[in-house]
């Protein structure tokens, strides 16, 4: 758990200076562009995958108990 927190708090603030190209270009400043870039579909699924992974962790751990 340790581990994830650490790796989540460092790639944090790298993820959110990753600048790119597309702001008022490609679909505007809609919620579209947030779905259809790569450079924000790739945070969001890792992010999503993160959720799932620590919900079956914690699910299995208090199962156990």
């Amino acid at each position: 758990m340790k581990k994830i927190l650490f790796l989540l708090a460092t790639a944090t603030p790298a993820l959110s200076a990753w600048a790119h190209e597309g702001h008022g270009h490609t679909h505007e400043y809609t919620i579209t562009h947030y779905f259809v870039e790569p450079e924000h579909i790739f945070p969001i699924l890792a992010v999503l995958a993160i959720g799932v992974l620590l919900f079956t962790r914690l699910r299995r751990k208090s199962e156990k108990n």
